[in-house]
């Protein structure tokens, strides 16, 4: 994390989008049927390509993505600091933390997933595993149909089999998996090369589409025996390097130190349109460093960090000023963001200090945005007031028919969690821009926090008993203190003894995994058509479990009855409504207090790389459709940056 926005969402947005739980929530042929595959008599046609929202970009056997370089040469290494450390290849449970490569959600660089994801456009789908899937019109289950080119690593074709124990495996060991397919009846093999998905429900839209998400893992390694002669299992963290399918395989890595992925020329998914001019690497290496300033010194020096995601805009502005990018060895680049991001500070209201919104409502009002912007951003960021960040699904304002008739109903069933407010009032984070605004906030948020049973003793705040009001924030990574300190004195003020508590990453996942805090900063990722994540992000099923996205513990049953009308929507229309009546329900119950937003991906790199003209508008940045310029490269090392170019572990 950061101080302008959450890397860990930044990076699942960077890296294939694979790690964004943020499906959308209708599917439609967009491809039609498969070339020369008529429908079978009375049932579905077979279709080679999903789209959710519009037509897709590209229609039958397209060549590549237009963005790409189908020439791009191959070869050269790409390297990487990461803050933080690993101590586990397993990326599918809770326990351990797994390297950069790895992914809990999705393939990542290991493995390929039934349907790939397009860059491109948003809740677009293109064959991978499966060649093509079918539906029928009411929804309630999905065929696909394997690519018989399809191979593990080891050159055993990937079966039907692997689909099958693969969802059954992922949904048991898998917090992500259980929660993204818990409508999912049954998952069985219809054929040597088919694999069905019954579902619990009919209607459901998003159900088909999502199930093409599936990372497939190889069964018969997995129930094989390791290399110290034991069964394996994947219900544990574990050091032994997996066999995959994807672009890269792991060819070394020191526990905590480095992984080095080497590209597999052979992979079969490689002449797949969607993947030509792109992993364009012979070797990625992500090392790893616990301190943000030795990743920052690592960065200047070259050699182990090819390119940074910059979360500072202060360096970005003037940080940037050393002798590599004087002489042009360094250059910068900013690129349009993805717009579903939201960065806030999350209540635990798990905790019992958290429960009244009143309290909530107050402490949003003590965050001065319009200070930290000014004093630390530049005034380069924008407040954000949408849980969906700036889509289409995100509120605009109060309500307006559809979503305000399912508001009402929502509040005529559960009237203690509809604020009435929402309905006569456009929800705006506090101003803090014009004279006089922060005593006037700070005077509101003290009147709510009297109303809530707080009083202030000796310029503390303390409930009836006497006992003080403490709030942790809690960190990992030094790099969001500054904006979390400006947050802190405001609180003070309020005679709250606020502390800022900053841990390394391991720490941090452990502790939010267990919801073991007060308030963190954490970001989220949305899709313009949101489905069956938000279960996980804001359901009450996923208030108690462990490693859910649901950091604020919201047990809302209007929101429950939101996310289901939003899952049965039967059009466009119903999903914005459904997504917008969510949107308005969870702010004006002050779950989080909004942060802010970059509109710009800001980006330094090592002048080593050619690159596409263009990048994919729905991701900003595909770091993979870059390539290695042996010319550069050889001007560098003619500058004296021969360092730059160094990939050895």
């Amino acid at each position: 994390m950061n101080e302008t926005t959450n890397t860990a969402a930044i990076e699942r947005v960077f890296k294939y989008l694979a790690l964004l739980a943020c499906l959308p929530a209708a599917i439609a042929a967009a491809g039609g049927a498969a070339a020369g595959q008529a429908p079978p008599q009375g049932g579905p046609a077979w279709q080679t390509i999903s789209s959710l929202t519009e037509p897709s970009k590209y229609t039958g056997s397209f060549p590549h993505y237009a963005y790409v370089n189908p020439q791009a040469p191959k070869g050269g290494s790409l390297n990487r600091v990461i803050v933080g450390s690993f101590n586990s290849l397993n990326p599918y449970i809770i326990a351990g933390q797994v390297p950069a490569g790895l992914a809990p959600f999705g393939g990542g660089l290991l493995y390929e997933t039934l349907m790939d994801q397009s860059l491109e456009e948003d809740g677009v789908s293109y064959p991978a595993i499966a060649a093509a899937l079918q539906y029928p019109p009411d929804n309630s289950w999905v065929k696909f149909r394997l690519d018989p080119k399809a191979r593990w690593h080891d050159g055993v074709p990937i079966s039907a089999d692997d689909v099958v124990w693969s969802f059954n495996i992922l949904r048991r060991i898998s917090p992500y998996y259980s929660s993204y397919y818990a409508q999912v009846e049954k998952a069985e093999k219809t054929a040597a090369d088919a694999v069905k998905f019954t579902f619990k429900m009919s209607g459901n839209r998003e159900l088909p589409k999502i199930m093409g998400d599936l990372a497939v893992l190889p069964r018969h390694w997995w129930e094989g025996v390791g290399k110290d002669g034991k069964k394996r299992d994947i219900t544990k963290p574990g050091l032994e390097i997996p066999l995959g399918s994807g672009p890269y395989k792991i060819a070394a890595f020191e526990v905590g130190k480095y992984i080095l992925w080497q590209r597999v020329p052979t992979a079969w998914a490689a002449v797949l349109p969607q993947n030509i001019g792109r992993n364009n690497y012979d070797s990625i290496k992500y090392s790893y460093m616990l301190d943000s300033n030795a990743e920052w010194e690592a960065f200047k020096k070259g050699g182990l960090s090819d390119y940074r995601l910059e979360n500072s805009i202060a360096r970005w502005e003037n940080g940037y000023n050393f002798a590599a990018v004087r002489q042009g060895a360094v250059k910068k680049a900013a690129f349009p963001a993805y717009g579903g991001i939201y960065q806030a500070y999350y209540f635990n209201t798990r905790r019992a200090k958290f429960a009244d919104k009143r309290v909530r409502e107050a402490l949003s009002l003590a965050l001065d945005f319009a200070s930290i912007n000014k004093m630390l951003f530049f005034n380069k960021y924008q407040r954000t007031n949408s849980y969906y960040g700036r889509q289409i699904v995100a509120q605009d304002g109060v309500p307006q028919e559809p979503e305000r008739r399912l508001l009402e109903e929502a509040r005529r069933l559960f009237p203690a969690f509809v604020p009435p407010q929402l309905f006569s009032a456009e929800f705006v984070p506090p101003d803090y821009s014009a004279p006089g605004s922060g005593r006037k906030n700070l005077s509101a948020a003290m009147r709510l926090l009297r109303q809530a049973g707080w009083e202030l003793r000796d310029n503390r705040l303390a409930d009836k008993s006497g006992r003080p009001f403490t709030l942790e924030i809690l960190l990992d990574s030094a790099a969001m203190e500054r904006p979390a300190a400006f947050y802190r004195a405001n609180l003070c003020k309020l005679g709250i003894e606020a502390a800022i508590r900053i841990v390394d990453a391991s720490q941090y996942a452990n502790r939010v995994n267990n919801f073991d805090f007060d308030m963190i900063m954490a970001a989220t990722g949305q899709s313009s058509s949101p489905g069956n994540e938000q279960e996980d992000y804001f359901g009450s099923s996923s208030a108690g479990r462990p490693g859910s996205r649901n950091y604020a513990g919201i047990k809302n049953p209007a929101i429950d009855w939101l996310i289901a009308k939003l899952l049965a929507a039967p059009d466009r229309t119903a999903i914005v409504a459904a997504a917008r009546a969510i949107d308005l329900v969870l702010l004006w119950n002050y779950y989080s207090v909004p942060n802010w937003r970059s509109p710009y991906l800001y980006l330094a790199y090592w002048d080593k790389f050619g690159r596409p003209a263009t990048q994919p508008r729905h991701a900003g940045v595909d770091i993979f459709s870059w390539w290695v310029d042996k010319e550069k490269e050889k001007a560098l090392v003619k500058a004296g940056y021969a360092a730059s170019i160094s990939a050895a572990p």
